[in-house]
């Protein structure tokens, strides 16, 4: 992260700072409660045998490890000064870009588990296993790790190199050998939702008879919408800085922007569960059907 205004006065940078810290303290004091209950939620409630649920699981840690590290920010806006030390900062910056990093696979994740139940919810069973869902999710911890590990080697030498005394507010840019990481990783999974959402929108309007009800389209739709809204929202915004310098004097805000996201996951969850489950057996059935008849006829 870095500081591109050092022109600016005293004033603009306060006023800029203290809306920082205001936007990040409302993210905490609201991501916080709603993400620990939806992981409540979730877990007490909800089969973690669905590699929806796993998924869900854990887009909901994600957002808590993003939460928990905002009060630093806080502080650091509010007063100006960070006490902590530079591991502390590159720990904190870590948790903030694994959001960013974990929840996009996530969520693709999700999209496309919804993806194989509508389209291929017969072809799709042995692969939507609570245990493949298990497997992935690890992996994609795993490969977040090694991604940290390597910035925050580069980080630490950054820091040293330049003597950098303040967190997140840096003189200079950093050119991290992983700078392109992020982009094209958000872009690879927002065109896979695309995609996905292309293709159930089509099954739908396909398969579905004239007798089911439109709120049934439009609840499975909704889940598809949202993630794409999380994307071109969210995610891509803030990774497009890393690429294209006019748009990084707005990278502290963008990163405020993103932190938003972890407010709006529950709704995912709720949808999913308390609406689209319901309909998705139907539709499940109704293709599962379907696809009985065809087979049937073709043996006949």
């Amino acid at each position: 992260m870095c500081n591109f205004n050092v022109t600016e006065n005293g004033t603009e940078l306060g006023m800029r700072n203290t809306a920082y810290a205001l936007v990040f303290g409302s993210v905490t004091t609201l991501g916080l409660p709603l993400n620990a209950l939806s992981l409540w939620i979730l877990l007490r409630r909800h089969s973690l045998k669905s590699p929806n649920a796993v998924f869900m699981v854990n887009l909901a840690v994600s957002d808590l490890l993003l939460v928990i590290s905002l009060p630093m920010r806080v502080y650091f806006y509010a007063t100006g000064t960070w006490p902590l030390g530079p591991m502390a900062c590159i720990w904190i910056t870590m948790l903030f870009r694994n959001n960013i990093r974990s929840s996009s696979i996530f969520i693709t994740f999700i999209c496309v588990d919804r993806l194989l139940a509508v389209v291929y919810p017969l072809r799709s069973r042995r692969v939507r296993t609570s245990s493949n869902a298990w497997k992935s999710a690890a992996l994609v911890w795993l490969f977040v790790l090694l991604v940290n590990i390597q910035e925050s080697v580069h980080f630490s030498r950054f820091l040293k190199e330049n003597n950098e005394t303040t967190c997140f507010e840096f003189r200079r840019c950093q050119t991290s050998p992983l700078r392109y990481f992020q982009p094209v990783l958000v872009f690879t999974m927002l065109a896979i939702n695309v995609v996905c959402t292309a293709l159930v929108s089509w099954t739908l309007h396909r398969h579905l008879s004239d007798s089911a009800r439109v709120d049934n389209k439009v609840n499975v739709m909704l889940i598809f919408v949202m993630n794409l809204m999380m994307f071109t929202v969210f995610f891509l915004p803030v990774s497009l800085a890393v690429i294209f310098k006019s748009w990084r004097p707005a990278f502290t805000a963008l990163i405020c922007l993103a932190s938003v996201n972890c407010c709006l996951d529950p709704l995912l969850y709720y949808f999913s569960f308390d609406g689209f489950w319901r309909r998705k057996e139907d539709v499940d059935t109704s293709l599962s059907r379907q696809q009985l008849n065809t087979v049937q006829k073709d043996h006949a």
